[in-house]
C-alpha cells in the first residue's frame, strides 16, 4: 500500500458537498481515506474570479499505481461537473483534484509531476497539509511539511 495525499479544491456550487463527494469517490476508486484536513475558504490562486474556492487535503492508502490513480481522479473530477475548456491557465471549477504525493515517490512524467510542483508556492495546500502531516519530509525539498513555507 503506497500513501497518496490528494488536494481538493472548488469554487462553484456546493463546494463543502462538492468536495465530500470527491472524498467518497476517491475512497471508493482509490483507496481507503486516512487522513482529512479542515476545509479552508481561499482566494482564488493564480487567475481573477468572483467565487471563492473551499480547499482540503487528504491522504489515502492505495494499492494503484499513481498514473492509475490519475485516470480515476479524472474520472471523478468529471463526474462531479469539471469542464475542461481547453483553455491556457486556470479556471473556476467544481472540482480539482491534484496528487500532491505519492508515498516519497518523485515522478516526472509529461502528464503527471508528483510531488505536485506547486505545492510549496501555495499557502491553501500548506496549510491543510501542515495539519495532517507536519513531520512528513517532502521527497525533493528534503524538508518537513511544517518548515516549508511560501516562497
Amino acid at each position: 500500500m503506497t500513501q497518496i495525499v490528494l488536494g481538493f479544491g472548488s469554487n462553484l456550487g456546493d463546494r463543502q458537498q462538492l468536495i465530500e463527494q470527491a472524498y467518497e469517490l476517491v475512497q471508493e476508486r482509490i483507496g481507503e481515506k486516512v487522513l482529512v484536513s479542515s476545509m479552508i475558504e481561499t482566494k482564488p490562486w493564480g487567475f481573477q474570479s468572483d467565487n471563492m474556492f473551499m480547499n482540503s487535503v487528504a491522504s489515502f492508502n492505495t494499492s494503484l499505481s499513481a498514473q492509475d490513480c490519475l485516470k480515476e481522479i479524472n474520472k471523478i473530477e468529471a463526474e462531479l461537473g469539471r469542464n475542461r475548456s481547453g483553455q491556457p491557465g486556470y479556471e473556476s471549477r467544481t472540482m480539482d483534484i491534484d496528487i500532491l504525493f505519492y508515498g516519497s515517490e518523485v515522478i516526472d512524467e509529461e502528464n503527471l509531476k508528483v510531488p505536485h510542483p506547486l505545492l510549496h508556492k501555495r499557502d491553501f495546500v500548506l496549510i491543510s497539509l501542515k495539519e495532517i502531516m507536519p513531520e512528513f519530509i517532502h521527497p525533493t525539498l528534503k524538508q518537513r511539511v511544517k518548515d516549508i513555507s511560501v516562497n
